[in-house]
């Protein structure tokens, strides 16, 4: 039988502690504690224990690319159609308050059900799915 790891998400960034701030206002998750007087990173945990840890390393590059690698942020599972799309709707509209931006609206088109494509604080894409 294979052994679980435990894992976290690694993000680079400009200023850890911001972003770190947005993904715990996305995901109803905590910050970390840390010393004071460390500004390169920053971490949050979900609370429950459930999710991996998020990590935010500052570094010296801005971001130039398309991630690789993205969060979907589950907020539309078990619902379709309409119903699907109102309620990522809304939740696009909670977290441009908070800073991200739309990139794109994938409608449903009879095969895949709706998601959309957002920007987190620092350009970094996640969906909501």
């Amino acid at each position: 039988m294979a052994t679980i790891r435990e894992f976290q998400v690694t993000f680079d960034c400009a200023d850890p502690q911001r972003v770190a701030r947005f993904w715990c206002e996305v995901l109803g998750y905590v910050k970390a504690e840390q010393p004071e007087d460390e500004t390169g990173w920053s971490a949050c945990t979900d609370p429950t224990g459930a999710g991996p840890r998020l990590y935010f390393q500052r570094v010296p590059e801005g971001k130039a690319v398309k991630n690789r690698v993205h969060l979907d942020v589950r907020v539309g599972t078990g619902l379709v159609g309409d119903e699907r799309l109102a309620v990522l709707q809304a939740e696009r509209k909670r977290l441009e308050a908070l800073g991200a931006t739309c990139f794109q609206v994938l409608v449903a088109d009879g095969v895949e059900e709706s998601c959309i494509v957002m920007q987190d604080i620092e350009g970094n894409e996640f969906c909501l799915d």
